[in-house]
């Protein structure tokens, strides 16, 4: 018994080396995966941006519209680009010269009826002339006609109105001419440039994109060019014929105010 015993322990003995050392490879065979997947895992360097790159993303817009005018061929953008510029010093002077125009009819009616009543038609001539804009204008034609009659006060708003009317208008014309004249222009480059391409064609006697390129490039850019323009010459003409009927609104409106004061004031003599 003694012995069978003894033989069971030695048995254990051997086999607790060889189980402990299979434990150990399975330890270090799953270390090993754990560590192919981790490297495997591993995120990607990020990728390094070349000089070019660089550069184009440092580029701003200015230096981009440059180079676009410059591949544009200059000798067909410079057309292009003045229509823009003269239509914008053009549509800036207007809306000055409109918001300046622009008068506060309903405080204005109310100082002439108080000189009125006040000082008479004389008084009412001061308010008048003192005030800017076309509105008071016409106020001071229609008193100036007063001793004439209403009927000649009205025919003076209504002739002086026209007056003031084709002031205010003054200056559209040439911003509906750049409107018009930019995609034409910007047209005309487009004819030259596939003119151009055509040309590079028949003298190498072969067709290429590098033929091609330049004179294509010329015709889009021009046209591309010619519609801004138009389209921002636009923007400010609606603008400004809005401010306009604004303002006539206006005028109309304070000239019947005002004929109704006239006659309110002749009846209460």
């Amino acid at each position: 018994m003694k012995k069978l015993i003894a033989l069971f322990m030695l048995s254990g003995i051997l086999m607790f080396p060889v189980t402990t050392k299979a434990q150990d490879a399975e330890a270090q065979d799953s270390a090993a995966v754990e560590t192919t997947e981790v490297v495997e895992a591993a995120p990607e360097p990020a990728p390094v941006l070349v000089d070019d790159e660089v550069i184009g993303e440092e580029k701003g817009f200015h230096q981009m519209i440059k180079e676009k005018f410059i591949e544009g061929d200059p000798l067909w953008m410079a057309p292009v680009l003045l229509c823009l510029i003269l239509g914008l010093a053009i549509a800036i002077e207007r809306i000055f010269t409109l918001n300046l125009a622009t008068t506060n009819t309903k405080k204005l009616l109310i100082k002439v009826e108080d000189a009125l009543n006040s000082g008479g038609i004389e008084a009412a001539k001061d308010v008048t002339k003192n005030t800017k804009g076309p509105v008071a204008s016409i106020f001071t034609q229609g008193l100036m006609r007063y001793t004439e009659g209403i009927d000649m006060v009205e025919k003076s708003i209504i002739s002086y109105g026209s007056v003031e009317m084709g002031r205010l208008e003054r200056g559209l014309v040439w911003i509906s001419l750049f409107i018009a004249l930019g995609p034409m222009l910007g047209f005309l480059g487009t004819v030259v440039g596939m003119i151009q391409a055509f040309d590079a064609i028949e003298a190498a006697g072969d067709i290429s994109p590098s033929l091609v390129a330049s004179g294509i490039k010329v015709a889009l850019l021009t046209t591309v060019a010619g519609l801004i323009v138009a389209i921002i010459l636009q923007l400010f003409y609606n603008y400004l014929i809005s401010k306009i009927d604004s303002i006539v609104n206006d005028m109309e409106d304070a000239s019947i105010s005002l004929v109704d004061i006239l006659v309110k004031h002749k009846l209460s003599k």
